[in-house]
């Protein structure tokens, strides 16, 4: 099984004024050939897609994008999306509401937001072959956002370990596995910048697998951080920016990022393949002369966090093995170095 998963995708601003005119696959570029190697597709949506709403009062960013732009998704085969981020409520609503129906009418996938907690916390489930995969999606991003017994928002849980929210999540990863053969924990989390791994985040992201785990896929950071493997289980702590309209940092390179590709035998993670991507006039594209770079500066980033990679320069690919090939670190989180 191939799984194919994305960072932050954020198709408002600019890059919706584009697809106005464009076809609803321009802002995959060229990675449309890498994304049909899996077998399912996930993405953090970093926007609402809707044509009604209100702007939030009192946020700067408002990112939303037309309905009909949910058809951009389904381009590029997009199974699974999570909604648990900053930019969900950006409209209000009533704009949730219309992109919640709009995701359900085509068949996509979505978790970590809904019209009360129950919903925004409930794991989806996709079935490929014999294997059902679940996804789980929170964020510790815009607390005033969180959704209620009542209230709608999103699946909201600060990085605290004397949270009851932590607790909370950690026993649904564990009633999820018991009913799945893979679990992707998707996690919207941290700053903005910086590509050192926040220790907070380093003790959760491992007793997230500890609970049952078998991928932990952040995000919300517009930059990559590296990956690290856990009990044979991978941990990406930054997925970073997969397509957007923003300025670019000359030296944090917030337009660069990966395709993850997660190769499993049966149910069981084995390999990750990071193809290096870029963003240009709002699309994202294979990295050509740079890629080497992108994947030299992750496999630095993995190597802080004890995991081996190499480049395989024909098929222009960091590949990450896991399992035996990988170091096998502590199993207690202890939010340092191994």
């Amino acid at each position: 099984m191939r799984i194919a998963l994305l960072g932050d995708v954020m198709l408002g601003r600019l890059v919706n004024d584009h697809l106005k005119t464009a076809d609803p696959a321009y802002p995959w570029g060229d990675i449309l050939p890498v994304l049909r190697q899996a077998d399912f597709t996930f993405a953090n949506l970093e926007c609402v897609l809707a044509d009604g709403g209100t702007p939030m009062v009192g946020k700067v960013y408002h990112f939303r994008s037309d309905v009909k732009n949910v058809a951009s998704l389904r381009s590029a085969a997009i199974d699974v999306v999570s909604l648990a981020n900053n930019h969900v409520l950006d409209f209000g609503v009533d704009a949730l509401r219309e992109m919640l129906a709009a995701l359900d009418q085509h068949g996509i996938l979505r978790a970590g937001a809904g019209m009360d907690l129950e919903t925004a916390r409930r794991p989806v489930v996709r079935r490929v072959g014999p294997h059902a995969v679940g996804f789980i999606a929170f964020t510790d991003n815009q607390p005033d956002w969180e959704a209620t017994g009542r209230d709608p928002g999103i699946y909201y849980v600060p990085v605290d370990p004397g949270d009851r929210r932590v607790a909370d999540l950690l026993e649904l990863v564990r009633q999820t596995k018991g009913r799945v053969q893979l679990l992707i924990v998707s996690a919207h989390w941290g700053a903005n910048w910086g590509s050192e791994v926040p220790p907070a985040h380093r003790r959760l992201a491992r007793a997230l697998i500890a609970a049952g785990a078998d991928v932990v896929f952040g995000h919300s950071a517009h930059i990559f951080r590296g990956v690290e493997i856990y009990r044979n289980r991978p941990i990406v702590y930054s997925a970073g920016d997969f397509v957007d309209d923003y300025a670019v940092d000359p030296d944090e390179r917030n337009d660069q990022s990966f395709v993850f590709l997660l190769e499993t035998r049966g149910s069981a993670p084995r390999r990750l393949r990071l193809h290096p991507t870029e963003i240009t006039r709002f699309q994202t594209r294979l990295a050509r002369r740079s890629a080497g770079k992108i994947a030299e500066r992750m496999e630095r980033l993995s190597t802080q966090l004890g995991t081996r990679s190499s480049w395989i320069e024909g098929d222009s690919v960091l590949d990450i093995p896991i399992g035996t090939d990988q170091p096998d670190g502590p199993d207690q989180p202890d939010g340092g170095s191994p």
